[in-house]
């Protein structure tokens, strides 16, 4: 599907269909005789297209509601689709995005070349952004994981053109906003492909392979792939130790990005995932209806590398290295076992007393890893906590961390791109409760309330030098999101990519 603009546009360039806003104005009830009344606003539209929509009897039932569609034909052929929006004060652009993906899933199957009135759907004075939103919701409805299936996702959809009586001087603006949608979007089906993929085909190696030949056609970008060897070179006992009952090498990704215009002064932003390509739980097995679906929990590296990868392409001026701690968790001889002590990287014993509190070990070591690159800020996303659903529900990310600043700026990305995060706090206490009486530190708290905070203190032993940290516990949002049209009922999401790339492009 491709998505092009026509600017200084005098009339619809739809071939097949034009999608046109109509709005909402109610007048209220005045006198005891008289009712309140709803008018459709549609002053905004060619007078070929008033003259068609009046001449429909059914048009008077349409009322422009939010939510409320509407076609009809046009002498030469075309159709128009109505696409009422409600009050236009309360116009947003996550509400434009779920009705654009509503619109997609309509129209992808009956035409192949439409139009949008773009200037209809404008909130505000904010173009760029609205159709921005817009192509975000396209591109991201768009998406389909039918590589294992007979029958493959069929859409007739080829072209979609935003017209808009904007002149060509506001083209550069419009022209980064669609690029900028369609790099994002592109990262976050990237993304969603990988997170999706069946774990007897995503292996450990089989990923950083992917990932290494994904980043060689990407400018100032470097990558190196750390095996076996070199994780035990580095000693990183806690990473190893996950991955002993693996028929797999463990892999960590370390990519580094560097803008063409970096200086001393450059931010420098770290960037770790959770990269388990499938967990069993270990010696402390999951039941079998908890197992299902845990090829998804390598969602926290792909979100990162996602970022990233949007970020390079984006050329944006700010450093960033990424770290992928990449394994499964088998069972085996050799796997660790309930009761063991293994030492980190960064020298610090641990007790694991629950082999499905893996993910954390993992991220332990690369938190210390990443910190030896001197960054000025580190953010780690992973599945990690069941009990992140309890406390948020399955669409909010927990967000913890050791900075106040950092924890905010994020949020504010978040809200910016309207994606849900919320803070959760790490107190001292939370540091007690998985304090060993035979090693530094437990895998697991002692009491199982708080878990997803205790989980973030755990990973705050392993972050060095004063350096901001922030941990983005994206295990309720990471998958299946159907109440967001634009994303898969089922299935991987790509939620929080778009925050994070909102957060480099600020720093």
């Amino acid at each position: 599907m491709e998505l092009k603009l026509n600017l200084g546009a005098k009339e619809s360039s739809g071939k097949e269909l034009v999608i046109v806003s109509a709005f909402q104005k109610k007048t209220e009830a005045k006198g005891k005789k008289k009712e309140a009344t709803t008018e459709v606003v549609s002053s905004h539209w060619a007078k070929e297209f008033k003259t068609s929509f009046d001449a429909q009897k059914s048009s008077k039932l349409f009322k422009a509601g939010k939510g409320e569609n509407y076609f009809f034909a046009l002498a030469d052929g075309r159709e128009v689709m109505v696409i009422g929006l409600g009050d236009k004060k309360d116009l947003e652009l996550e509400s434009l995005r779920k009705t654009f993906a509503n619109i997609y899933k309509a129209i992808n199957k009956k035409y192949t070349n439409v139009s949008v009135e773009l200037d209809g759907f404008v909130k505000g004075s904010h173009n760029a952004e609205t159709l921005q939103a817009i192509a975000e919701s396209l591109y991201l409805t768009s998406y389909s994981f039918d590589k294992y299936l007979s029958a493959k996702t069929k859409t007739a959809l080829e072209v979609v053109t935003f017209d808009s009586a904007e002149k060509k001087t506001a083209a550069k603006k419009l022209e980064a906003a669609l690029n900028e949608a369609k790099t994002v979007t592109a990262a976050i089906n990237y993304a969603r492909d990988l997170v999706n993929e069946p774990p007897n085909v995503l292996r450990s190696t089989e990923y950083s392979k992917r990932i290494k030949a994904d980043v060689a056609k990407l400018k100032g970008v470097k990558c190196k792939v750390l095996g076996k060897k070199e994780l035990e070179k580095e000693k990183m006992g806690l990473f190893l130790s996950v991955n002993s009952g693996s028929g797999f090498e463990p892999q960590l990704v370390h990519l580094t990005y560097t803008p063409a215009k970096a200086t001393k002064n450059t931010k420098h932003i770290a960037l770790v995932g959770k990269g388990l390509v499938f967990d069993t739980g270990g010696y402390s097995l999951k039941p079998g209806g908890s197992m299902m679906n845990m090829k998804f929990d390598m969602a926290g590296s792909a979100t990162v590398y996602a970022a990233f990868r949007a970020a390079a392409e984006l050329g944006l001026n700010v450093k960033i290295t990424c770290i992928l701690g990449i394994t499964d968790n088998a069972v085996n001889s050799f796997a660790t076992m309930p009761d063991s002590i293994v030492h980190g990287r960064n020298g610090k014993s641990v007790e694991i007393l629950n082999t499905d509190a893996e993910g954390r070990l993992v991220l332990a070591d690369c938190l210390d890893y990443a910190c030896d690159q001197n960054p000025d800020a580190i953010i780690d996303a992973a599945t990690l906590t069941g009990a992140v659903l309890v406390a948020l529900g399955s669409e909010i990310c927990g967000l913890m961390g050791n900075d106040d600043k950092l924890q905010d700026k994020l949020i504010a990305s978040a809200k910016a791109t309207d994606e849900y995060m919320w803070k959760l706090p790490v107190i001292k206490e939370f540091g007690d409760d998985i304090k060993s009486n035979c090693a530094d530190l437990r895998n697991i708290g002692k009491s199982s309330f708080g878990g997803s905070a205790k989980a973030a203190s755990f990973l705050g032993e392993f972050v060095k030098n004063d350096i901001p940290w922030a941990h983005l516990d994206i295990a309720g949002i990471g998958d299946s999101q159907g109440h967001l049209p634009y994303c898969p009922a089922k299935g991987a999401s790509g939620l929080i990519v778009r925050t994070l790339v909102d957060f480099l492009k600020n720093s």
